[in-house]
C-alpha cells in the first residue's frame, strides 16, 4: 500500500473524542512487544517551545554519539518529518510499513495520533535507538506518549492554549503538563506563571520527582543576533560565545533547558556546542531570502507565542514596508492573534492554512479588529503571490501554514 494511501486513511481518523484511550493504547504497545521499553526516553510537554526543546535535545545525544530517536508533531512539509533519527526522517516505506504493522495489532479503534506515536515507538526499536525524545500531542496527562518511563521530563512553558480540551486557567493546563512527571524522574521546566509553578511544585513532590525550573541565563544569556545567518549568538557565564542555530529570545531559553537536561544525561560541553551550531529549527523565526524578497516564518499558533513574536519582530530589520500573512486554526484563539498582529503592518494578508481546521472567511471577518483594512484570500498558494510583491514578509499564525509556503519556497 502506498505512502500516499495510508497518511490519508490515518488522516481520517483525526477528531477529539476519539480513539483508545490510555489504557487501549498500553493494552495495543503490549501486543507489540512494548517497544517503548527498549530504549531510553527524554518527555517533552509545553505549550510553546517543546517542538523546538524536542529538536534540539534529539541533536543533542545525537551529537554525544547516541543513536537518537525524534517524535514531534506537526510537521511542516512533509509528514515523515514527524519520524526522524539522528536527523534523518523515516522513508515513506518504512512510515507505512509501521504504520500498517500498527493496524494488524488494533483491537480498539485508534486516533490519528496514536496510530502516529505507536509506529513511532516501534520504528525506534526495530532501529535499536538508544534514546527517543517525544513529543506530546496535546497536554500531556491523557496524551498517548504519557504511556513510557522516561529518564528525564522537561515542560516548557505554560500558556491559554487548547482550552477546549485542557482547561481555562494556567493551573488546570499546567496539570495537564504536569501529568509526564515520575515518580523520582528528574524535571527540568522554563520560565512560567506562579500559578502553574505551583501546580509544577506540587505535582513533583508528591511524586517524588526532583524538580527545577530553569531561566535565561542559567547558563546562557544572549549576546546578540546575526539575523544573516539566522543565529543567536549566546554569551556563557566564562563569557565565551555558543553560537545557536536559529533565533529569538524563545530559542535562548530552550536552550538553557536543553542545556541542564542534557547535563543531567552527562553530554559533555562540545556535543552541546556542536548541536547548538548544526541543528536547524525551519518555522521558527525562519529567514528565507531570494531574488525578489526576504520572507520570515514562524509556526506561531497562540496568543503567548504570537506576542512574543511581535517583540522579537521590532528588534529585527524586517520590519519596515514588511507585509503580513497570516492564517489560523479553527480551534485557536485568531481573534486575539489578530488584535496583536494587526497594528503592526500596514498591507495584510489572511488565508485558510491547508488543513480541514483552517478558519475560514465568516469566522476571520468576524474576529478581525475595527478599522483594520486586511485582504481574504482563501487560496494559500494566490495569497502568497499577492504577498510576494512587498520587500519582507512575515507568515505566521499556524505551522500548516508556514509550512505550506516553506515547501514553496525551497522547491
Amino acid at each position: 500500500m502506498s505512502f500516499d494511501v495510508v497518511f490519508n486513511y490515518i488522516l481520517k481518523r483525526t477528531g477529539a473524542g476519539v480513539g483508545a484511550g490510555l489504557e487501549g493504547f498500553r493494552a495495543l504497545l503490549a501486543r507489540l512487544g512494548n517497544p517503548q521499553n527498549q530504549y531510553k526516553i527524554v518527555h517533552v510537554a509545553g505549550t510553546n517551545g517543546k517542538g523546538s526543546v524536542s529538536t534540539l535535545m534529539a541533536g543533542t545525544l545525537t551529537a554525544a554519539g547516541h543513536k537518537t530517536g525524534l517524535f514531534v508533531s506537526p510537521h511542516l512539509v512533509l509528514p515523515v518529518e514527524r519520524i526522524q533519527i539522528d536527523g534523518e526522517n523515516i522513508s515513506r516505506q518504512a512510515f507505512s510499513k509501521a504504520v500498517l504493522d500498527v493496524f494488524q495489532e488494533e483491537e480498539e479503534e485508534l486516533n490519528f495520533f496514536e496510530i502516529l506515536t505507536a509506529a513511532a515507538l516501534l520504528y525506534f526499536a526495530r532501529q535499536k535507538v538508544q534514546y527517543a525524545v517525544l513529543e506530546t500531542g496535546l497536554g500531556g496527562r491523557k496524551d498517548p506518549t504519557n504511556v513510557c518511563t522516561p529518564d528525564v521530563c522537561l515542560i516548557t512553558s505554560i500558556g491559554l492554549d487548547h482550552t477546549q480540551y485542557l482547561g481555562s486557567s494556567l493551573a488546570q493546563i499546567a496539570l495537564e503538563k504536569a501529568g509526564i512527571i515520575k515518580p523520582k524522574i528528574p524535571v527540568f521546566a522554563g520560565e512560567m506563571a506562579l500559578s502553574a509553578r505551583e501546580v509544577l511544585r506540587k505535582t513533583a513532590k508528591e511524586r517524588k520527582a526532583p524538580l527545577r525550573f530553569v531561566k535565561e541565563g542559567e547558563p546562557f544569556a544572549v549576546f546578540s543576533y546575526d539575523f544573516l545567518h539566522n543565529q543567536t549568538l549566546l554569551r556563557a557565564p566564562d563569557n565565551r560565545q555558543w553560537p545557536l542555530h536559529t533565533l529569538g529570545p524563545r530559542q535562548a531559553a530552550n536552550a538553557c533547558l536543553v542545556y541542564q537536561a542534557a547535563k543531567q544525561l552527562s553530554v559533555p560541553d562540545d556535543c552541546l556546542q556542536k548541536a547548538f551550531q548544526t541543528v536547524s529549527l525551519p518555522g521558527r523565526f525562519e529567514v528565507i531570502s531570494n531574488e525578489k524578497n526576504t520572507w520570515v516564518l514562524d509556526g506561531a499558533h497562540n496568543p503567548q507565542a504570537i506576542e512574543g513574536l511581535i517583540n522579537f519582530w521590532h528588534q529585527s530589520p524586517f520590519g519596515k514596508e514588511a507585509a503580513l500573512l497570516c492564517g489560523f486554526m479553527k480551534d485557536k484563539d485568531y481573534k486575539k492573534m489578530l488584535a496583536l498582529l494587526c497594528p503592526h503592518f500596514e498591507h495584510i494578508f489572511i488565508t485558510v492554512p491547508p488543513s480541514a481546521r483552517g478558519a475560514g472567511a465568516e469566522d476571520i471577518r468576524a474576529a478581525l479588529p475595527k478599522g483594520v483594512n486586511a485582504v481574504f484570500e482563501p487560496d494559500w498558494q494566490q495569497a502568497v503571490r499577492l504577498a510576494r510583491h512587498y520587500p519582507c514578509v512575515l507568515c505566521t499564525g499556524s505551522f500548516y501554514l508556514a509550512g505550506a509556503v516553506r515547501g514553496k519556497m525551497i522547491k
